[in-house]
């Protein structure tokens, strides 16, 4: 049944390979994909998710993807979103995360805009009129992702652009080994972003499949200090300190797969309560604000439209 499922998405990945993901629109008008992120964050946080969505946080770098992003911001906005304007490396200098300058993009001033309010606006928003203004990058506000489309995107098997995933047929899931480091949440952020979770360890198999993936990416192949011979994985104690549970609320022996390291958990000069693996597919505790490497895991279909399915 698993290869069935596997051919099939093979067969959606060529006929829809244009597509990008389902939580974006497609805007034929700008060659692109967008998405509206009605949970405000800041500056930083919004440029973060939309990198890790495969996205850029977008700005009207043209008149006609002002008018895209206007007609997805929802009536009756008046604080207006975050655009991928910024000074942040260096303050008055303004250029899009594309490393657009502000003056190459056609833009109107807000009224009294803008003004520097108590020497900390660096970042730009855009009103519902499409109007600019400079804000604190620390405000929270909600903001737009844009995915231009480019010549050789595909979508995988695996229902994804990244072709960083790859399916296991053993398990019918699909796995990413990211070799930058995060710390535990921001680990959680990126899988998450990227349509998945953070690995969870449901029998033998999938232990072993762990290995395999670990065996993929030794030590000598990240870049950084720090310890290379444990990744981040889908368990925590749920800061009850003492009881392990899967992300999905399960326990390990419910999950189907419970096995320590000798010694381990053992809560480390304290603070350790966030679940790892060891290149043997042993489970440790580790120190969740610490950055270690990741193991991301992903339904092939989970990126998918419901006309795709």
């Amino acid at each position: 049944m698993k290869a069935v499922v596997f051919y099939l998405l093979t067969i959606i990945a060529c006929l829809y390979g244009k597509r990008f993901r389902c939580d974006y629109k497609h805007v034929p008008a700008v060659d692109g994909w967008i998405k509206y992120h009605e949970v405000p964050a800041n500056w930083r946080e919004a440029r973060l998710r939309c990198h890790l969505e495969g996205a850029k946080l977008a700005s009207p770098l043209t008149e006609e993807l002002k008018t895209a992003l206007r007609g997805l911001i929802p009536a009756g906005d008046d604080c207006g979103v975050f655009t991928g304007i910024h000074a942040t490396f260096s303050r008055g200098d303004f250029h899009s995360v594309e490393g657009i300058p502000l003056w190459k993009i056609p833009h109107v001033w807000a009224a009294n805009e803008p003004n520097n309010d108590k020497d900390e606006e660096s970042c730009l928003l855009m009103t519902s009129q499409g109007e600019l203004a400079d804000v604190s990058c620390a405000e929270t506000l909600p903001y737009l992702c844009y995915k231009k489309n480019t010549p050789n995107m595909v979508v995988n098997s695996c229902g994804t652009i990244d072709n960083y995933y790859t399916m296991d047929h053993r398990t019918g899931s699909c796995y990413k080994f990211h070799r930058v480091p995060r710390t535990w949440s921001r680990a959680y952020m990126a899988c998450a972003a990227e349509g998945g979770h953070l690995a969870i360890i449901n029998s033998e198999t999938e232990a072993q499949v762990m290995k395999e993936i670990f065996a993929k990416n030794p030590g000598g192949k990240m870049l950084g200090n720090f310890w290379k011979d444990v990744a981040f994985i889908g368990f925590h104690d749920w800061n009850e300190h003492g009881e392990w549970l899967t992300i999905e609320g399960q326990t390990l022996e419910e999950a189907g797969y419970a096995k320590f390291s000798g010694g381990e958990p053992n809560n480390s000069t304290t603070g350790e309560f966030c679940g790892s693996i060891y290149r043997n597919g042993m489970f440790d505790d580790l120190w969740c604000e610490n950055k270690y490497a990741f193991i991301c895991e992903k339904s092939p279909d989970s990126l998918l439209c419901e006309d795709d399915q």
